[in-house]
């Protein structure tokens, strides 16, 4: 319920009465925002689970307390993503342990704005009233910007966009391997599916020398074009060898994803800046596989001897912190082994099929074909894609990379 307020008439007077707020968070409503809302704002509350609420096409301001899953970096890019569609101003109130989140709304550039949690009522009435006074300019540029597009030729802008989409689509397939490589025992299969065009997914397998392979995926996170443009230069970008006068080194993964992670830091991008990634060394004499993993799905090896296990490795997203740490991690492979990585978009697209358990996410579906020939499990993987999705827009890239020895 609104509170009665002691603040100054020029302060409320910048609040429209009546003016509908909507507060997403999980908790109940803080007092501060209690105090800033008064008599001048009706206050919708809905919780993160509700996202995107339907209010939120109305709300002109949206004021927002970050949950335990704003920390999932795709859900918040989605949740920015819904609130620039709409022309909404956002006041997010964030506590010590978000500076990531603050990171990111800094680097949207968007019609965020970013406050402490602990702000008192009558502060947080002058950021509402500032929010406010911002509206309107930004729901004019989104009205412009309907009627400059219906103004403009469909059949004319579609066919040039057709164009200029199966030219860069046609581009980033230059980026990946034209073919397979085949070093010692170790032998590859990649199922690739872009949701559009082009792909925010990557993945590269190259020989390092005699008896080393290195192969990863990435995903930047977002889709269509600039999704796809962060995955060339990270194709670019990724160091695996330092030379060092006659001689070389062999990056172990970790230190190949943190100068990674620097020099997109080093970018200073505005939109689809982060990405996870998972980067994998073989030693094809000794079998051992060296790994780091940032933010991506854990690999998955399947043993020669049926066992199935996710192997384990921590590390942050790419892309946020310029000083991230990462950490390499060492198995060693047995002939009939077999590593797969995967991008989260396959765990989207196998969603539809349930168990008496409930939904199945991609290890339990590719659990059963572990063991199967290489091309065969691509081919079953394939199949229910095609089965799940059809002709509907899928959500996501799907990526799937299988190493066998």
């Amino acid at each position: 319920m609104p509170v009665e307020t002691t603040f100054s008439d020029p302060v409320l007077h910048a609040l429209p009465a009546g003016g509908p707020l909507l507060w997403v968070g999980d908790g109940p409503i803080p007092n501060n925002v209690l105090a800033a809302a008064g008599d001048h704002w009706q206050i919708a509350h809905r919780t993160w689970a509700e996202w995107p609420p339907a209010e939120l096409a109305q709300a002109p301001l949206v004021v927002a307390s970050p949950s335990a899953d704003c920390a999932d970096w795709r859900m918040m890019a989605d949740v920015l993503d819904d609130l620039e569609r709409q022309a909404s101003v956002a006041v997010f109130l964030l506590a010590d342990e978000h500076q990531g989140v603050r990171q990111m709304l800094a680097s949207r550039r968007g019609p965020f704005l970013a406050v402490s949690d602990a702000i008192d009522g009558r502060d947080l009435t002058v950021k509402l009233a500032a929010a406010t006074q911002f509206q309107p300019s930004l729901e004019r540029l989104h009205d412009e910007l309907a009627v400059s597009r219906r103004d403009a030729s469909d059949a004319l802008m579609g066919r040039e966009l057709n164009e200029q989409l199966q030219l860069a689509a046609r581009l980033q397939r230059d980026f990946l391997p034209r073919r397979m490589p085949e070093v010692g025992p170790a032998r590859f299969g990649v199922l690739f599916r872009p949701a559009s065009w082009v792909s925010g997914d990557i993945y590269d397998i190259f020989r390092l020398d005699e008896t080393h392979v290195g192969f990863y995926v990435v995903d930047a996170i977002g889709h269509g074009m600039p999704a796809a443009l962060l995955t060339m230069f990270i194709k670019k970008a990724l160091q695996t060898k330092r030379i060092l006068g006659n001689t070389y080194h062999i990056l172990p993964p970790h230190e190949a994803l943190a100068e990674l992670n620097a020099d997109i830091c080093h970018q200073d991008l505005s939109s689809c800046q982060f990405c996870t990634a998972v980067y994998c060394v073989l030693d094809v004499a000794s079998l051992e596989l060296t790994y780091a993993r940032a933010g991506h799905p854990r690999p998955i090896l399947a043993h020669a001897d049926g066992r199935f296990e996710q192997l384990v490795a921590d590390g942050p997203l790419l892309g946020v912190f310029e000083e991230a740490q990462y950490h390499s991690h060492t198995t060693t492979l047995a002939h009939g082994d077999r590593i797969i990585l995967y991008t989260d978009g396959a765990d989207q697209a196998f969603a539809p099929l349930p168990t008496h358990d409930g939904p199945r996410n991609f290890p339990d579906v590719v659990r059963p074909w572990s063991s199967a020939p290489r091309d065969y499990l691509l081919m079953e993987l394939a199949g229910i894609l095609d089965v799940n999705i059809g002709h509907a827009d899928p959500e996501d890239d799907v990526t799937v990379l299988v190493m066998d020895v």
